[in-house]
């Protein structure tokens, strides 16, 4: 079937469905929806037979959705209305939402209903971002299924709504008004305020006298030893780049922020204590906030028998340079253990690479890219030349650019199904870096790896595994997967053939550094960045303010490749 994806932005819900109906072996296209008259055209020049809007925030013009199926995908339950779905669901700790497929009609979100789905919400206050990368997207993709197969019967026709008989309801658009908590309010008000309006749009608060809109709430009560009598607001301890402000009856840490319209500076959403900079200069750093297990923690390592995991968990899965820095300690500190094996897990996004936030809010973006792309490196350098043990990593989230290069040094690569990746740089204006001309060719080998980073494509979990990317993936749920990876990890620990596995590791590294020393890669991936960043030869800059402000951004330069040898370590275990 011919079909357009009709977008707001090709985010990570339209690229999953773009990928799963291209393994269909549908013809998918998507265009963004920029206005009525481009919308027009894109339908005239590619004359679909269905229309699917997987996120789209305007409306479809009439002409369009009255001459073909246009189907609209609503992230929640039949009947519910309205531009906040997620954010009211989560203020009002709904127990269960859902996800709804309807026709396009003359009122948003009110049309006949083609399928629907539920499922179960939280006690805890999900993140909006999380919840909409997780369950709904899950949900979405499955109902696009259906919609394809309905679409296809001869003669069918969606089912029109009874507002009186379906649960969900028509809901203004969520405003800040709607959104305002205060400092002296219950820790669990706040955190819910916060987590209902994460990734966009924020809650617009005050923090040390400056204006921001707040994002990655956290409790940390815990934490708040010594600082009770700290009046509510206040920020009473900074950790790596989160801020412990009190609240009316404990202390919740801030992630980040960023400055409401207005205020001086770029409007970038930061770690918050970078972004209030000498506003908290006084304010101390907290050497161990996380003695106790109910605060998370940004990298974290525990024991399991013989595996060691390693945990990241970066926002939006952008590892600055200084979260680089730690994540290098943290791998070197785990490779030093008597463990066996060494799994690696990210966070909601895996990684993304460099932090194009911090790069371009700093007062030397070029400087500090160039800090950043060889923190990442070390990173990277850290999993490649690990023989002490077998190396797993365990992709439960999207990734994209060095985040999928920095994946690929491991030993085994598991994905859990859904997942989206996008192993290239040129959108980006970059060559790229993280050893990426050493780790991809040998896995996929040199064409396709010199296709892969010219194409720019989405690619999804199961291509992954068939090019040799990715070495399995896992079906169900995140914690399913979290608990899948780790016992396979503790069977490659227990498998008799461990001792030769990690020999041959040995050996094939060894072998790699006599023919090229992995220096040579990365000093020539660096020669190319340098250009890219100093000389912006390929519209790095641009490139990045346009994704930082959500413009579109340019294409760069296609980069060559080289082909290695790598260890092929069986799958043990049953997974998923």
């Amino acid at each position: 079937m011919k079909i357009l994806l009709l977008c707001s932005s090709f985010n990570g819900l339209t690229q999953r469905v773009w990928v799963e109906l291209r393994r269909r072996g549908h013809e998918v296209t998507w265009r963004q929806a920029v206005d009525d008259d481009t919308v027009r055209a894109a339908v005239d020049a590619l004359d679909p037979e269905l229309i699917i809007c997987p996120f789209l925030r305007e409306r479809v013009p009439d002409d369009v959705w009255q001459s073909r199926p246009t189907v609209i995908v609503h992230p929640g339950p039949v009947g519910d209305r309205g531009p906040s779905s997620l954010d009211w669901a989560i203020t009002e700790a709904a127990p269960q939402w859902g996800v709804t497929a309807l026709s396009a009609v003359a009122d948003m979100d009110a049309g006949p209903v083609w399928a629907s789905r539920t499922f179960v919400l939280p006690a805890e206050p999900p993140r909006k971002s999380a919840l909409y990368a997780g369950p709904v997207t899950d949900a979405a993709v499955d109902l696009v299924r259906e919609v394809v197969e309905k679409a296809s019967r001869p003669g069918f026709m969606p089912d029109p709504v009874d507002v009186r008989r379906v649960p969900g309801r028509q809901r203004p658009g969520m405003t800040q008004a709607d959104r305002h908590f205060s400092w002296t309010d219950p820790t669990a008000h706040i955190l819910r305020r916060i987590r209902a309006a994460d990734g966009a749009p924020g809650v617009r608060t005050e923090l040390a006298g400056m204006a921001v809109s707040v994002f990655d709430a956290l409790a940390g009560t815990s934490a708040l030893d010594g600082h009770e009598a700290a009046r509510p607001g206040s920020i009473v301890l900074r950790r790596h780049g989160a801020v412990l402000v009190r609240t009316g009856d404990g202390a919740v840490w801030i992630g980040q922020a960023r400055p409401v319209p207005g205020t001086p500076g770029p409007r970038v959403k930061l770690p918050a204590a970078t972004l209030l900079g000498d506003r908290i200069a006084d304010v101390p750093e907290a050497l161990d906030p996380v003695a106790d297990a109910t605060e998370p923690r940004e990298i974290s390592y525990r024991r399991t028998g013989d595996v060691g995991v390693v945990t990241f968990d970066f926002y939006n899965g952008a590892a600055s340079t200084g979260q680089c820095h730690r994540l290098a300690s943290a791998l070197r500190s785990a490779a030093a253990q008597d463990t066996r094996v060494l799994l690696l897990q990210g966070g909601a996004t895996f990684c993304n690479g460099i932090h194009l936030g911090v790069i371009e809010a700093s007062a030397n973006p070029t400087a500090e890219a160039w800090r950043n792309i060889n923190a990442i490196d070390d990173v990277c350098r850290e999993i490649i030349t690990c023989t002490r043990q077998l190396v797993v990593a365990a992709v439960g989230g999207n990734a994209g650019a060095g985040g999928v290069m920095l994946a690929l040094g491991a030993d085994q690569v598991l994905v859990r199904e859904g997942v989206v990746l996008n192993p290239h740089y040129r959108t980006m204006g970059l060559f790229g870096s993280e050893y990426w001309t050493y780790v991809l060719p040998r896995r996929v080998g040199p064409p396709r790896a010199r296709r892969i980073t010219e194409d720019c494509l989405p690619m999804s979990s199961a291509e992954a595994v068939e090019i040799g990317l990715a070495d399995a993936a896992l079906p169900g749920d995140r914690a399913h997967f979290d608990t899948a990876v780790v016992e396979h990890a503790r069977a490659l620990a227990a498998h008799p053939e461990h001792a030769r596995w990690l020999a041959t590791k040995a050996a094939i590294r060894a072998g790699d550094e006599r023919r090229r020393p992995l220096e040579t890669y990365l000093v020539r991936e660096l020669a190319e960045m340098s250009h890219d960043i100093f000389d912006d030869r390929n519209g790095f800059a641009a490139a990045r303010h346009a994704f930082i402000t959500k413009q579109r951004p340019g294409r760069a330069q296609a980069p060559r490749t080289a082909a290695h040898e790598r260890l092929s370590v069986p799958m043990v275990a049953r997974v998923g």
